[in-house]
């Protein structure tokens, strides 16, 4: 009989923390965003959405994650390229990469779950130290958790000082989880998943699918806003290979939205599912909690990304 692979977490804390940690926050928030920009265009979305953002986000770190397919040689090519992106990015928004760009890892924790070493791992488990249960860290991880996870392999200690908001996997009723970010690394998504971190999952197929964007819609109302905007649209234009009647997802932004307003993104509290090795899901109803999020409501994150992009470029064209 088939048995699905679980582990007991090193470091536990009590069921009643973690619904505590789980809810929705309110007021400024830390963050640190950890994201495989290269990979595609919509995690360049989310970065510029969080860090227009400061009355509600206090962001204090961005880590460069791995990624491999058509567009790298490997997971460590893929981190560099994504590291990359987010200095071009931060370029445009005028902003200083300086002690705030972190080098991911260079390989994935894999099937044997070995923590990785790079400076996003070791910045993460000092800020993390550095709060507390009543002030976690929220990590909005936005690629493969290569870098979540190895942070939490070599020091699970953590875990009550921080929230993962991870855009992995799909749908719980999906009838595979064969999402890039998961499947790219199964065994550092296990390490999440089993590690008992407060865990809010965002699922891809099934949740966020319907958040996406249009040429001509970027064109009217992202391209004219300044350098960032400019830039948004060349990459958004790059991908679409202009395709009639092309609609793109940019649902890494949905990551960002919950924590903006999680009426945005709503969400309930479930056990948390047995990932195998297979990549599907597995139920064992007395797993702790984490927080699902069921649903995006698109128009309304659109509407604040572009109204914030607007205030921005309007800022930059004072200067």
């Amino acid at each position: 009989m088939f048995q699905p692979k679980q582990t007991r977490p090193e470091f536990a804390i009590s069921e009643t923390e973690r619904l505590r940690l789980l809810e929705p926050p309110a007021g400024r928030i830390r963050v640190v965003l950890d994201t495989d920009t290269y990979n595609e265009i919509d995690d360049q979305f989310a970065l510029v959405q969080m860090l227009l953002s400061p009355q509600r986000l206090a962001v204090e770190a961005i880590y460069a994650a791995p990624f491999h397919n058509s567009r790298s040689d490997g997971p460590g090519h893929g981190m560099e390229l994504s590291y990359q992106e987010i200095l071009r990015l931060l370029e445009r928004l005028g902003r200083s990469a300086e002690g705030f760009v972190h080098r991911g890892v260079n390989a994935y924790v894999g099937p044997e779950k070995i923590a990785r070493e790079a400076p996003a791992v070791d910045d993460l488990i000092a800020r993390a130290k550095a709060g507390s249960p009543k002030n976690p860290l929220y990590v909005i991880a936005i690629g493969a958790i290569s870098n979540v996870a190895s942070a939490l392999i070599k020091a699970p200690e953590i875990i009550d000082r921080m929230v993962v908001v991870w855009l992995g996997g799909h749908a719980l009723e999906w009838p595979h989880t064969r999402e890039f970010n998961l499947m790219q690394d199964v065994g550092g998504a296990q390490v999440l998943f089993d590690s008992g971190v407060p865990l809010v999952q965002v699922p891809c197929m099934g949740v966020v699918s319907h958040l996406h964007s249009t040429v001509p819609e970027i064109e009217r109302y992202v391209e004219p806003h300044g350098a960032i905007g400019e830039f948004l649209s060349m990459r958004f234009k790059e991908y679409s290979d202009d395709q009639e009647g092309w609609a793109k997802e940019i649902w890494d932004m949905a990551a960002v939205a919950f924590l903006l307003d999680p009426d945005w993104a709503p969400s309930v509290l479930v056990p948390t599912p047995v990932l195998t090795d297979q990549m599907t899901w597995s139920v064992d109803r007395g797993r702790h909690a984490m927080r699902y999020v069921s649903h995006v409501h698109r128009n309304p994150i659109m509407k604040d990304f572009i109204a914030k992009l607007k205030a921005h470029a309007g800022q930059e064209s004072q200067v």
